[in-house]
């Protein structure tokens, strides 16, 4: 248990004090309070808001409720002061030893400290990627690709039982665009001049294979037939080719999906049809016309009957059709349908969605909420884009993928850590820019090489202590670590509570930013042995005062570690 979840235990108990000594009603509402590093370090070790959560719940004000909880606070062994600040705030002060006692915690559970069992073993599905199977991935996939996989890394480590999904949006029209580019390419393996690429077919080399095994495997079987003869069997083929080929470039970020679910399989099993009956069984269903639409009405716009889901008793602007005039599903009713059969095997669903589906979340919840009648939650994060510069100036595309920079060269050109470690540093509803020449630059500015320079400095402590005959076999004296070398630790102290935070909340990035936080600290703590050469973390002169602070450093870089391990970058032990 890490040191913020011991306090946190210690101050139930002192709450339970209290509601036995009638100060507090028993109903109340703990679920608020929190144990945390106050803003300021100069007000104390820990800070609670327990006294203005539950004041009024108690039926007093904050500072009288603080007065009642800081002596019983103030009386635990552990705890050296106690004081209430502004309109209720509960300060903390700690012995020394509780941070040398958390730094025993840390080397002690090694790669195991921050897992949390906060998820209570309950299933999450995060769908993430899930872009159309009509090519290579590009880097506008990215960043979401590298969000949900951090995202489903963190929920597992926070406790959670997650099922990673990629949606196959193979049942549209895109599709058939798809199976039309692939057999062009395939009457270009059998020796034909195609020409110019048609417009509004795919243009990109990358169909050539595919051209060549249908080429190898039909021979000129299809050449000069009819569609209808054709068009379903090559649909068949160029979308499991292209699945292929999205499988390869998502392993080169090091991702892997539990599941790839078809929309067209999920069409053809009926279970579009199947959630639309219980929708329809729940009063949610009916046939009637939209609203024109708002402004201007186009001249070919006419009231048409539809089948409407009810959503906007659920939150969403306006009712939304699940089948069009023809009788074909519409892309909501599809989603609708999907979601439900995630729903039956999950307690939580999470998206990652990039910026131009924002518009389709409120009616998606809608619908996940009537299905599930409130059962299953939905969250959605939407990505926004990755501008890719070098030095500065946007990047050209690339005419040989299709005019667009493919994930698979950028990854080659800077490494997968990289990648992803720069995937993470910006909150996902904010514009990311992508620099080729700084994400590889050695600079404080280049957070990738920030944070990896600071592991790498505590492994080359390692084996310069080797060196100079310093052994880490005999136990250090960590009371030898002084008020200044011990704030690295109540930084690191932070990793547990910050990988729940950030778990509860679906910000992975939150993970990036503690990080370079603890790196700078890091840093700041080496530079000053250059100033004073007592401050040195290696003092040959001193080796028990030496073997202090290298397990301090050690257990600075198992903290690292374990946070890079869940962005699914390495950590790296020199830095060339």
């Amino acid at each position: 248990m890490s040191l913020y979840a011991r306090y946190s235990a210690l101050l139930d108990g002192v709450l339970d004090e209290l509601v036995a000594e009638g100060h507090l009603p028993t109903h109340a509402n703990r679920k608020p309070v929190a144990v945390e590093p106050p803003r300021d370090a100069a007000h104390g070790d820990l800070a609670t808001n327990a006294a203005m959560v539950l004041a009024k719940t108690a039926g007093t004000n904050p500072s009288a409720l603080a007065a009642l909880i800081a002596p019983k606070l103030e009386a635990l062994p552990t705890v050296t002061s106690v004081e209430t600040a502004g309109p209720g705030f509960i300060n903390i002060r700690l012995v020394e030893d509780s941070w040398r006692d958390e730094l025993v915690t840390i080397l002690g559970e090694s790669e195991r400290y921050g897992l949390s069992s906060i998820g209570k073993n309950e299933r999450v599905n995060v769908e993430y990627v899930s872009a159309n199977p009509t090519g290579p991935m590009h880097m506008g996939h990215c960043r979401g690709a590298v969000v949900g996989d951090a995202l489903a890394r963190l929920l597992e480590a926070a406790g959670f039982r997650v099922t990673k999904e990629y949606y196959v949006n193979d049942a549209g029209s895109q599709v058939d665009t798809l199976a039309r580019s692939a057999h062009l390419r395939y009457r270009e393996a059998l020796g034909e001049d195609i020409g110019e690429i048609p417009e509004g077919l795919y243009p990109g080399d990358y169909l050539k294979p595919v051209g060549a095994s249908l080429a190898a495997e039909f021979g000129d079987r299809f050449v000069g037939q009819s569609e209808s003869e054709w068009l379903g069997l090559f649909k068949q083929k160029a979308v499991a080719a292209m699945i292929e080929l999205i499988k390869h470039d998502l392993a080169l970020l090091g991702i892997h999906h539990d599941i790839f679910a078809s929309e067209a399989e999920l069409q053809a099993s009926g279970g579009v049809e199947a959630a639309l009956q219980t929708l329809r069984a729940k009063g949610l269903v009916y046939e009637g016309v939209l609203e024109a639409p708002k402004g201007e009405t186009p001249d070919d716009w006419e009231p048409v009957e539809l089948t409407l889901f009810k959503s906007t008793e659920f939150g969403d602007d306006q009712d939304r059709p699940m089948k069009k005039s023809n009788g074909s599903w519409t892309y909501f009713g599809a989603d609708a349908a999907y979601h439900l059969q995630k729903a039956q095997k999950a307690d939580h669903l999470v998206n990652i969605w990039g910026a131009d589906h924002a518009g389709t979340v409120k009616r998606v919840q809608a619908a996940v909420k009537a299905l599930t009648d409130g059962r299953v939650d939905l969250d959605v994060k939407i990505i926004q884009m990755v501008k890719l510069l070098r030095s500065g100036e946007p990047v050209k595309m690339s005419k040989r993928a299709g005019n667009f920079v493919t994930l698979a060269d950028v990854v080659r050109e800077v490494g997968k850590d990289v990648v992803r470690f720069m995937m993470l540093t910006k909150r996902t509803d904010s514009m990311l820019d992508f620099d080729f020449a700084r994400v590889v630059e050695a600079s404080k500015d280049n957070p990738v090489f920030y944070v990896q320079y600071a592991h790498a400095r505590i492994c080359s402590l390692q084996r310069k202590a080797a060196e100079i005959g310093v052994s880490l076999d005999s136990k250090a004296d960590l009371s030898l670590l002084d008020g200044e070398e011990l704030a690295l630790v109540k930084l690191a102290a932070q990793y547990p509570r910050t990988v729940e935070a950030a778990a509860m909340a679906h910000e992975p990035h939150r993970i990036a930013f503690y990080l370079y936080e603890l790196a700078a600290a890091l840093h700041a703590q080496w530079n000053r042995g250059n100033d004073d050469t007592d401050r040195r973390f290696l003092i040959e002169s001193k080796p028990e005062l030496t073997r202090a602070r290298l397990e301090l450093a050690r257990g600075i870089g198992q903290v690292i570690r374990n946070g890079l391990n869940l962005m699914g970058v390495e950590a790296a032990e020199e830095m060339r």
